[in-house]
């Protein structure tokens, strides 16, 4: 019986794993995803059809949830559906302006933002070997880019797009704290908020012709695959893997995202597979690695 039991709990394990893989290949095949859409739309637009039929989705799903939470919680999830609006208008804008992979690879140092964020606000230092993770992680930046001063426009976007995503997770941490506002509600209320102030940008530039975009059938499935598969679907496929698995082990296998945006970028997008961006790609995974093994040792 009680093997069995081990038998099934190491088969579920290895399932969670698998699928949070999955999470992490298709966040990788966002970034040319968008690339490829970014071709057909302006990056507003293309934020605020992605988000608006996340809203409509988890909408419908959390309606209950919705109508039940309180009026705070709301609100706090409009907050953080402001960081969101500003994280994708940094990361989208960026991805615009260089390539799928630096995008990819240099979005991954939000892991490497967070801890010194989250002790900077307990005026701490984090561990050395956070900080060592670091300084390998924007070595990597260097490498990928050519330097300091090759880093262009789209680069720093995306860096700023990083550090964002650090924002979120402390402040998701902290504006959420004994909040009984499921999930998929949360998810909802951000995304809501994504597309209101996106649509509110389109109107204030184009009026409501600003709304209307002419685009062929792929450009509309990357916008439902940005939209249900990377946002909808692996938001649920992580939340139900952390039930049956370890933080610890979601966390490193979500590393392997770059990994994964590196390869896609190389395979749909023809993006050029340069020493320097191997070595950068090398470089930023493992720092980031390293700085996720010492965090969560502690």
């Amino acid at each position: 019986m009680a093997v069995s039991e081990s038998f099934n709990a190491r088969r579920t394990s290895l399932w969670a794993d698998l699928a949070v893989l999955g999470v992490a290949l298709v966040w990788g095949a966002s970034y040319p995803a968008a690339k490829g859409a970014l071709a057909y739309m302006p990056v507003l637009l293309l934020i605020f059809y992605r988000f608006t039929l996340t809203a409509v989705v988890m909408g419908a799903v959390a309606h209950r949830d919705l109508c039940a939470a309180p009026r705070r919680d709301i609100w706090a999830g409009a907050v953080l559906g402001a960081i969101l609006c500003a994280i994708f208008w940094a990361e989208t804008w960026g991805v615009s302006l260089t390539t799928a992979t630096n995008t990819a690879l240099i979005i991954s140092l939000c892991t490497i933002f967070t801890p010194f964020l989250e002790y900077g606000l307990q005026r701490r230092l984090p561990p050395l070997g956070v900080m060592a993770g670091a300084v390998i992680a924007i070595v990597g930046v260097m490498a990928l880019s050519g330097g300091m001063g090759a880093l262009g426009a789209g680069d720093l976007l995306v860096l700023c797009a990083a550090g964002l995503r650090a924002v979120m997770v402390v402040s998701t941490k902290r504006l959420m704290e004994g909040s009984r506002m499921s999930s998929a509600a949360l998810t909802a209320v951000q995304a809501a908020t994504v597309a209101a102030l996106t649509g509110a940008m389109l109107w204030v530039q184009s009026g409501s012709g600003g709304l209307f975009v002419r685009a062929d059938l792929a450009a509309w499935g990357a916008v439902a695959f940005l939209s249900l598969f990377c946002t909808i679907g692996a938001f649920y496929v992580q939340n139900a893997a952390v039930r049956r698995t370890s933080p610890t082990r979601v966390s490193l296998l979500m590393g392997t995202e770059p990994l994964f945006g590196f390869a896609l970028a190389w395979m749909l997008l023809s993006e050029p597979a340069t020493l320097s961006a191997f070595l950068g790609a090398a470089l930023i995974v493992s720092g980031t690695f390293l700085g996720l093994w010492v965090e969560r040792l502690r």
